[in-house]
């Protein structure tokens, strides 16, 4: 664990460094509509891992898209719009709003009340933007 310390900080200095100018042309030129097929592609790919249950390979693939998105923060970060930290806390606060009975106090007795909980909780974050 102690070669991890620091890791995705590190991981998101070498996105930086590839988008530098002194970087990667290809990784320089990427858009967020430019990513897109690969997106797709490595999505793809991670689904044939999990079905082929090879943990090797889901790792493999998990890290292939997980660059992909830390490209495309970047990406935003460069023009203004946000940043891999307000990715990170974005969803961390999603998740724990989202997950009442685990950071909170409600109480689920079942699966089904868990599916009612957590779509209840989506219609009121999607009413909240549109207002």
């Amino acid at each position: 664990m102690d070669k991890c310390k620091n890791t995705f900080l590190t991981f998101c200095q070498t996105i930086s460094t590839l988008r530098s100018k002194k970087g990667c042309p290809w990784d320089q030129k990427q858009t967020s509509k430019s990513l897109k097929k690969y997106l797709l592609e490595e999505c793809q790919e991670l689904i044939d891992a999990i079905d082929t249950d090879d943990s090797s390979h889901i790792c493999e693939e998990s890290g292939d898209l997980l660059f992909l998105l830390v490209l495309l923060s970047k990406i935003h970060e460069e023009a203004g719009n946000f940043n891999m930290e307000d990715v990170i806390c974005g969803i961390n606060e999603k998740m724990i709003r989202r997950h009442p009975h685990v950071f909170g106090d409600v109480v689920v007795k079942s699966e089904e009340d868990l599916k009612i909980l957590w779509e209840t909780i989506k219609s009121e974050e999607k009413a909240k933007k549109t207002n």
